[in-house]
Protein backbone atom coordinates (compact mmCIF):
# COMPACT_ATOMS: atom_id res chain seq x y z
CA UNK A 1 0.00 0.00 0.00
CA UNK A 2 -0.65 2.86 -1.00
CA UNK A 3 -2.87 1.99 -3.92
CA UNK A 4 -4.50 4.60 -6.10
CA UNK A 5 -7.24 3.05 -8.24
CA UNK A 6 -8.77 4.90 -11.17
CA UNK A 7 -12.15 3.84 -12.54
CA UNK A 8 -13.37 5.75 -15.58
CA UNK A 9 -15.83 5.72 -18.43
CA UNK A 10 -14.08 4.07 -21.41
CA UNK A 11 -14.60 7.12 -23.61
CA UNK A 12 -12.07 9.01 -21.48
CA UNK A 13 -9.32 7.10 -23.30
CA UNK A 14 -10.07 8.91 -26.57
CA UNK A 15 -9.00 12.19 -24.97
CA UNK A 16 -6.58 11.28 -22.16
CA UNK A 17 -3.28 9.41 -22.03
CA UNK A 18 -4.32 7.17 -19.14
CA UNK A 19 -0.91 5.46 -18.90
CA UNK A 20 0.75 8.87 -18.71
CA UNK A 21 -1.75 9.96 -16.07
CA UNK A 22 -0.95 6.86 -14.00
CA UNK A 23 2.77 7.61 -14.16
CA UNK A 24 2.25 11.27 -13.23
CA UNK A 25 0.08 10.29 -10.26
CA UNK A 26 2.62 7.72 -9.05
CA UNK A 27 5.43 10.28 -9.37
CA UNK A 28 3.34 12.79 -7.42
CA UNK A 29 2.76 10.23 -4.66
CA UNK A 30 6.48 9.51 -4.45
CA UNK A 31 7.28 13.23 -4.14
CA UNK A 32 5.10 13.69 -1.05
CA UNK A 33 6.88 14.45 2.23
CA UNK A 34 5.49 14.72 5.75
CA UNK A 35 6.18 17.47 8.27
CA UNK A 36 9.57 15.90 9.13
CA UNK A 37 10.60 15.65 5.46
CA UNK A 38 10.12 11.86 5.37
CA UNK A 39 8.57 10.22 2.30
CA UNK A 40 4.83 9.75 2.86
CA UNK A 41 4.64 6.64 0.67
CA UNK A 42 7.11 3.79 0.21
CA UNK A 43 8.43 3.56 -3.33
CA UNK A 44 8.02 -0.20 -3.54
CA UNK A 45 4.44 -0.13 -2.31
CA UNK A 46 3.18 2.70 -4.48
CA UNK A 47 0.67 1.49 -7.07
CA UNK A 48 -1.57 3.32 -9.53
CA UNK A 49 -4.05 1.10 -11.34
CA UNK A 50 -6.58 2.22 -13.96
CA UNK A 51 -9.68 0.42 -15.18
CA UNK A 52 -12.25 1.46 -17.76
CA UNK A 53 -15.75 0.61 -16.53
CA UNK A 54 -17.16 -2.26 -18.58
CA UNK A 55 -20.62 -0.75 -18.16
CA UNK A 56 -21.63 2.69 -16.96
CA UNK A 57 -24.62 4.98 -16.79
CA UNK A 58 -23.72 8.64 -16.25
CA UNK A 59 -26.23 11.29 -15.18
CA UNK A 60 -29.40 11.28 -17.31
CA UNK A 61 -27.73 9.54 -20.27
CA UNK A 62 -28.77 12.29 -22.68
CA UNK A 63 -25.30 13.64 -23.32
CA UNK A 64 -21.71 12.70 -24.01
CA UNK A 65 -20.90 12.46 -20.30
CA UNK A 66 -17.83 10.92 -18.76
CA UNK A 67 -16.31 10.30 -15.36
CA UNK A 68 -13.10 9.44 -13.62
CA UNK A 69 -13.16 8.25 -10.03
CA UNK A 70 -9.86 7.99 -8.15
CA UNK A 71 -9.59 6.30 -4.76
CA UNK A 72 -6.37 6.29 -2.76
CA UNK A 73 -6.16 3.75 0.06
CA UNK A 74 -3.37 4.31 2.54
CA UNK A 75 -2.37 2.94 5.89
CA UNK A 76 -3.18 4.83 9.07
CA UNK A 77 -0.85 7.18 10.90
CA UNK A 78 -0.51 10.29 8.76
CA UNK A 79 -1.60 13.73 9.90
CA UNK A 80 -4.58 15.66 8.58
CA UNK A 81 -2.13 18.12 7.04
CA UNK A 82 -0.50 15.29 5.08
CA UNK A 83 -3.91 14.00 3.95
CA UNK A 84 -4.80 17.46 2.68
CA UNK A 85 -1.42 17.98 1.01
CA UNK A 86 -1.55 14.61 -0.76
CA UNK A 87 -5.14 15.18 -1.87
CA UNK A 88 -4.45 18.67 -3.16
CA UNK A 89 -1.34 17.55 -5.05
CA UNK A 90 -3.04 14.52 -6.60
CA UNK A 91 -6.03 16.68 -7.59
CA UNK A 92 -3.59 19.11 -9.21
CA UNK A 93 -2.16 16.26 -11.34
CA UNK A 94 -5.67 15.08 -12.24
CA UNK A 95 -6.63 18.61 -13.26
CA UNK A 96 -3.48 19.02 -15.35
CA UNK A 97 -4.34 15.88 -17.31
CA UNK A 98 -8.13 16.22 -17.39
CA UNK A 99 -9.04 19.92 -17.58
CA UNK A 100 -8.92 19.93 -21.41
CA UNK A 101 -11.38 17.04 -21.41
CA UNK A 102 -13.63 18.82 -18.89
CA UNK A 103 -13.61 21.92 -21.09
CA UNK A 104 -14.69 19.89 -24.16
CA UNK A 105 -17.46 17.81 -22.61
CA UNK A 106 -19.21 17.25 -19.28
CA UNK A 107 -17.07 14.98 -17.14
CA UNK A 108 -17.08 14.32 -13.42
CA UNK A 109 -13.78 13.87 -11.61
CA UNK A 110 -13.69 12.64 -8.02
CA UNK A 111 -10.72 11.91 -5.78
CA UNK A 112 -11.25 10.23 -2.43
CA UNK A 113 -8.60 9.24 0.05
CA UNK A 114 -9.41 6.51 2.52
CA UNK A 115 -7.33 5.64 5.52
CA UNK A 116 -8.28 2.83 7.81
CA UNK A 117 -10.84 3.06 9.26
CA UNK A 118 -12.50 5.89 7.24
CA UNK A 119 -12.38 8.48 4.49
CA UNK A 120 -10.04 11.43 5.07
CA UNK A 121 -10.32 13.49 1.85
CA UNK A 122 -13.08 13.95 -0.68
CA UNK A 123 -12.12 16.34 -3.50
CA UNK A 124 -14.34 16.90 -6.50
CA UNK A 125 -14.07 18.94 -9.68
CA UNK A 126 -16.68 18.60 -12.40
CA UNK A 127 -18.06 20.21 -15.52
CA UNK A 128 -20.97 17.76 -15.38
CA UNK A 129 -22.89 18.92 -12.28
CA UNK A 130 -23.47 22.49 -13.54
CA UNK A 131 -25.57 21.08 -16.39
CA UNK A 132 -28.12 19.84 -13.86
CA UNK A 133 -27.92 22.70 -11.32
CA UNK A 134 -29.18 25.42 -13.65
CA UNK A 135 -32.40 27.26 -12.79
CA UNK A 136 -35.35 25.91 -14.74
Amino acid sequence: MPHLVLLYSPDVERDVDVAGLCRALADCMLEQRDEAGKAVFPTGGTRVLAYPAAHAAVADGKGDYGFLYANLRMGAGRSQAVHQQVGDNLMRVLRTHLDDLLARRPTGVTLQIDESPGQVYDGKHSSLHPLFNRPA
